[in-house]
């Protein structure tokens, strides 16, 4: 297969643009949750803990999050503070903790996700379906690629959570 050089620029300016769109993205939901005191190290281990079927470890939740332990705790102690989560003991494994939401992370989630629906709207304002779900195959196909390669169950895991919902 030979790539032309108009395909050659576009495969070089995508990491660029893949970058540069996710550190939009997540500035603008920052910037919107501001008032509310929810940085995104906070917003997304809330809504990582609200998407998940399934009761997580610290280890796991620091996994899907994609940050290290040491950060993860020190965000669970803030919002263990304010009364947005708690975390249990495993019975069966006194050193692991499970992570839960509280009744009080409720209008903290409504918030998060009425901010994500806004953000959502004003970006794809003038992007239609076809366009979107033809980003979003690629952007599989790209991800299978990562997958085919990925080093470590970790990485894996890592990888894997650019392509839940956000």
């Amino acid at each position: 297969m030979t790539i032309s050089k108009d395909s050659n620029a576009s495969r070089e300016q995508f990491g660029f643009w893949l970058g540069m769109l996710a550190r939009q993205w997540r500035a603008e939901v920052d910037r919107r949750l501001s008032p509310f005191i929810l940085t995104e190290a906070r917003w997304i281990i809330l809504f990582r803990l609200s998407t998940t079927d399934h009761d997580l470890t610290q280890k796991e939740l620091a996994r899907i999050a994609g940050v290290q332990g040491p950060t993860l705790v020190r965000t669970l102690d803030w919002l263990e503070e304010k009364g947005l989560i708690e975390r249990r003991e495993v019975p069966d494994d006194r050193r692991a903790k499970t992570v839960h939401l509280t009744e009080k992370a409720e209008p903290a989630l409504r918030q998060i996700q009425a901010v994500i629906q806004g953000v959502r709207a004003q970006i794809f304002a003038d992007v239609t379906d076809e366009e979107l779900e033809h980003c979003l195959t690629v952007f599989k196909k790209i991800g299978r690629q990562f997958d085919a390669f990925a080093g470590s169950e970790q990485d894996k895991d890592i990888i894997m959570v650019g392509r839940g919902k956000t």
